[in-house]
């Protein structure tokens, strides 16, 4: 029997094969687990699918935690557990739960509950990000998403690409998919001709790329008056980190 206790299970970036990039221990507590928080019902069904074929998806009990969630609800999503000492899974839409992810509230609720909370292995673009940039990894922040405001984005930019110089802190950013372009754009308007800017993109899928180079090294692949086809043939539309390094 599988220890009651809030469990958060990482996803496949994309359509990676599961064997590639999560254990099969994770399989095991996925299948003793009857109640899910997930970020979308629907691609959590399908990745409990991908998980084991043979579950059955009519005897789980599925709650919705998006931004559209009425945060007062959130509590009794762990009732399964508090009431009744049955296990709770977490299901983010990709990679870890409760990283730049809503299943952070379930999470905070249950360390204020003295409920335990186990973590399972599985791909963190972040991490995985920092590892293959080049950049330091012994200190390095995540930012989440930047201002949509112009001003207020240049200006964070040049926030954080002081902290990576005078701190050598990597700084971590992601941004919609369809507006990397447009943030690659931004950054080389921005930031220092020597300043190094990390580009991660579509992590551990077969299209995954990874590079790392100067402002002035990306200027000579994208120029200013850049055409949308040369831009996306170097800044995908996919799910991408994007690095700031000394």
């Amino acid at each position: 029997m599988l220890e009651p206790a809030v469990y958060l299970i990482p996803v496949t970036l994309g359509d990676t094969p599961i064997s590639q990039v999560l254990p099969s221990y994770n399989h095991d507590v996925i299948v003793e687990i009857r109640h899910f928080i997930v970020e979308n019902v629907r691609s959590a069904r399908r990745f409990l699918k991908k998980v084991e074929p043979t579950i059955d998806i009519d005897q789980l009990t599925f709650y919705e935690l998006n931004t559209h969630t009425d945060r007062t609800r959130i509590d009794a999503y762990l009732n399964p557990l508090t009431r009744d000492r049955l296990p709770v899974g977490i299901i983010s839409e990709a990679g870890c739960p409760a990283v730049a992810d809503p299943g952070a509230d379930v999470v905070a609720i249950a360390q204020r509950k003295g409920l335990k909370v186990v973590p399972l292995v599985g791909p963190s673009s972040m991490i995985m990000s920092v590892m293959a940039s080049g950049m330091n990894g012994q200190s390095f922040a995540f930012c989440g998403y930047l201002p949509i405001d112009d001003s207020s984005r240049t200006a964070r930019i040049k926030h954080l690409e002081a902290r990576a110089l005078s701190e050598d802190q990597t700084q971590l950013f992601i941004e919609t998919p369809y507006r990397n372009g447009k943030m690659m754009q931004t950054l080389l308007q921005t930031l220092r001709q020597q300043t190094r800017i990390g580009l991660a993109s579509n992590i551990t899928c077969p299209d995954e790329s990874i590079h790392t180079r100067t402002v002035a090294e990306w200027r000579k692949l994208i120029p200013v008056n850049a055409s949308e086809e040369q831009l996306a043939r170097h800044v995908p539309k996919v799910p991408s980190i994007f690095l700031i390094g000394k």
